[in-house]
């Protein structure tokens, strides 16, 4: 780490900085909600206060510490701060400075994806952005397995104190993995308020000891060198111990007084203590009471170059939220406004003007020369382009027998292996401890399971032992505590391997359908950041019929149905996993990609069910169709009298529906539907909405073909309501809208409405 010369001159430089960084992140929020026309009256928002806290702290860092192959992720309502120090530093252009919030212009919160400077993590959703860099950190090791040329570089994270309130924050800091992470390091601000208050008790204490209990490095920065220097006075040590003991509102609201109501209150009732105070003029009383070591930057700094880079760090540094503004300290601060007034004050007291507020140091000037050196000190170098290895449409098997689309999962990554090994070396597979269960074992015993260092197995010989858990530097498989957070963090970062370093991957992370709702905030996030993954749900719906109501996915189809960036399917057959893992793993790494999410079950069904077409050429016809979003499984002979859409585990059920019906004279076509989302794409671009493949409708919902419509899915039963829109025919809806029973799969489906019988009332009610 490269060392500030102890002078007094660099110091005033950095110092000077550190004011105009403070003065352009406070008057970016001002311009937006002052200065900038808003005829439509909206409240624009932004915060001055929460982005105070952190100049000193983001001056230090990135003017004397951080390298070209750090990353660093800001806490969010620090972003303007961020757009300050990238202005200064070359990276982005002052008319940006006037379009905070605007349509198209600096995001609400840093992003990497639409924000027009360098942003290493996006942030906004409150715990995901602050454990960003830990799995930043682990897919950076990954990769280096394939490239080793990657480098190193820290991860920080910059996290507000009330952020730890999130469990997120301490599922990812528990978890085994991350002791071994010595590249981590947080910065938690600790400004001990939150957005409506002061908080009573913050404690400081219990949090480093819960960092240390998780192996981490724990550094304090609480004072700066004007309350350091007083300690050492008479007086000094009860003036520790005051402030130490004293209640977070009781601070705070000291930081409000004037210097003679400090005199008063600060002594409280120690003669020793009131006699230092007595002895201090104004200007020194008011500077000590908000010297805390977040604000100097010398304190910082000794921090940062204390960092242990064998485990994980966190430095707890102690800010005033405003710190510097007319606001500071106020426990109504978190999203106020300076006047024009106040920022004509703050202007004056900086050396900017309101009247100018982007004014540039002056060529020349020391600091002018200070911004032009970092910003060509950290300007990296562009990313090369991607360069995915390409992957097969069709492997060319033809399930046969009686199988479940869980387990054609992992025999589809198995012949990958086989058919494309140069693809299958990018594939990556994450599980929170399911593997077996989510039949996983043959992959994981073909390809291994990663670790930074190669571990001694135990098990290999016993003969007893059918999963091998065989841990090396070279394996394709990680496996992280129950954590379903922890886990999409880790995929969406996986997945952004393309966008940062220019090495694809695609990472598929499996997890019990149950569950994607917990995880589907952060994989959300990181498909907004721009991480492109796979996330299978397995096993899902009422379908895992004895585990009753407590396991079961209802609306996780339409979780796939709405989730931008993301494309869903919910296959029937083991042909139709092959062929949409395979499709959905194109789509990764890459610029213009996207993400998938494959909902799979335990049902075992017949697959002779699928009637794959034996002639190639109508062989690729079905299989364009699955990938597409939907299928003709079955035509009536004649005119259909009814058309059963079914997806997933119940196609079997809609089959032996039309088996009945035919038999009572009813014809009826059955269309397999394997992506609700498609379809939907289709039916909005054939109105002129999108930019979906229309010809899907066509093949699978010929208008010639129209007929009244049962619709029938293991998962909520509004997921295929549209379809009936498609040609306007009457329809009836089945589906789950009720938690589950225990039983066997017949009874299951009978209470649910699932089965055959209901699917034949119901298609004999619109037929009547």
């Amino acid at each position: 780490m490269q060392e500030r010369a102890a002078t007094a001159a660099s110091d005033e430089v950095l110092r000077e900085v550190e004011q105009r960084v403070l003065w352009l992140s406070t008057a970016i929020v001002h311009h937006a909600n002052r200065v900038r026309p808003n005829p439509g009256g909206l409240k624009v928002g932004g915060h001055q206060a929460s982005s105070a806290s952190l100049v000193s702290i983001m001056t230090e860092l990135w003017f004397e510490h951080l390298r070209p192959e750090d990353r660093v992720s800001v806490k969010p309502h620090a972003s303007p701060v961020l757009h300050a120090i990238n202005h200064l530093l070359g990276e982005l252009d002052t008319p940006y400075l006037e379009t905070l919030r605007a349509y198209k212009g600096l995001q609400s919160y840093p992003s990497r994806s639409k924000d027009p400077d360098p942003v290493d993590y996006s942030t906004g959703s409150v715990g995901i952005g602050a454990t960003a860099p830990i799995w930043g950190a682990l897919a950076r090791r990954y990769v280096s397995s394939i490239r080793p040329e990657v480098g190193v570089g820290r991860q920080y994270s910059l996290v507000g104190d009330a952020e730890l309130d999130e469990g997120a924050c301490w599922e990812a800091i528990l978890d085994p993995m991350v002791g071994e992470l010595g590249e981590v390091v947080w910065i938690v601000d600790l400004n001990r308020q939150s957005l409506d208050r002061v908080v009573p008790n913050i404690g400081a204490t219990r949090l480093q000891g819960m960092f240390e209990a998780a192996g981490w490095q724990v550094l304090t920065v609480k004072y700066g060198r004007i309350l350091e220097e007083l300690f050492t006075r008479p007086g000094g040590d009860a003036l520790r111990r005051r402030i130490d003991e004293m209640p977070n509102p009781e601070y705070q609201r000291l930081l409000r007084c004037t210097p003679a109501q400090q005199r008063e209150r600060l002594p409280g009732d120690d003669p020793e203590l009131a006699e230092l105070v007595a002895g201090l003029d104004d200007a020194t009383l008011h500077a000590a009471i908000r010297n805390l070591g977040g604000h100097d930057l010398a304190a910082v700094g000794d921090a940062f170059r204390a960092i242990d880079d064998t485990r994980p760090t966190v430095i707890f540094a102690y800010t005033v939220k405003g710190y510097g503004l007319a606001s500071e300290g106020h426990p109504q601060n978190h999203s106020s406004l300076l006047t024009h007034e106040q920022m004509q004050e703050l202007g004056e007291r900086v050396g900017c003007s309101v009247d100018d507020p982007w004014a540039p140091f002056p060529d020349g000037s020391p600091a002018a020369a200070l911004c032009a050196e970092v910003g060509a000190r950290l300007r990296r170098e562009p990313v090369p382009a991607p360069v995915t290895p390409s992957l097969p449409v069709d492997i060319g098997r033809t399930p046969s027998g009686t199988a479940t689309t869980q387990a054609a999962l992992g025999r589809a990554l198995l012949d990958l292996t086989r058919e494309s090994p140069e693809a299958a070396r990018r594939v990556v597979t994450l599980c929170p401890d399911v593997s077996s269960s989510t039949n996983l074992g043959g992959w994981v015993n073909k390809v291994g399971v990663w670790s930074a260092a190669e571990r001694v197995d135990w098990f290999a010989d016993d003969p007893e032992t059918i999963l091998h858990w065989r841990e090396r530097p070279t394996g394709q498989h990680l496996e992280l505590g129950i954590a379903e957070t922890n886990l999409v963090g880790l995929l969406g970062e996986l997945g952004a391997t393309w966008s940062r370093w220019g090495e694809p991957l695609l990472p598929i992370g499996v997890m019990y359908d149950p569950f994607v709702e917990r995880a589907l905030e952060p994989w959300s996030f990181g498909i907004y950041a721009g991480g492109q993954s796979i996330l299978v749900g397995t096993p899902s719906g009422v379908s895992l019929a004895p585990e009753g109501g407590a396991h079961q996915s209802i609306t996780t189809p339409s979780v796939g149905l709405e989730q931008p960036g993301c494309v869903s399917y919910d296959p029937a057959f083991a042909i139709d996993v092959e062929w949409t893992l395979l499709a959905s793993l194109a789509k990764l790494g890459r610029a213009g990609g996207s993400s998938a999410y494959l909902r799979l079950s335990t049902r075992p069904v017949d697959q002779t069910l699928a009637a794959v077409p034996a002639d190639p050429a109508a062989r690729e016809r079905r299989r364009r169709q699955v990938v597409a979003g939907a299928y003709p499984l079955r035509r009536a002979a004649g005119t259909p009298a009814v058309t059963i859409a079914a997806m997933g585990a119940v196609v079997p059920e809609a089959l032996a529906a039309a088996d009945r019906l035919i038999a009572q004279g009813v014809e009826a076509d059955v269309v397999c539907v394997t992506s609700a989302g498609l379809v939907f794409e289709a039916l909005q671009a054939r109105s002129g909405r999108g930019s979906g493949e229309s010809w899907v409708l066509d093949a699978a919902f010929p208008a010639r073909r129209a007929a009244p419509m049962v619709t029938v899915l293991d998962g909520h039963p509004h997921t295929l309501a549209f379809l009936a829109g498609i040609n306007q025919v009457r329809a009836a809806h089945l589906g789950v809208s009720a938690f589950g029973q225990s039983g066997d799969l017949d009874d299951v489906y009978r209470h649910h409405g699932l089965d055959a019988d209901s699917l034949v009332r119901a298609a004999l009610d619109l037929t009547d």
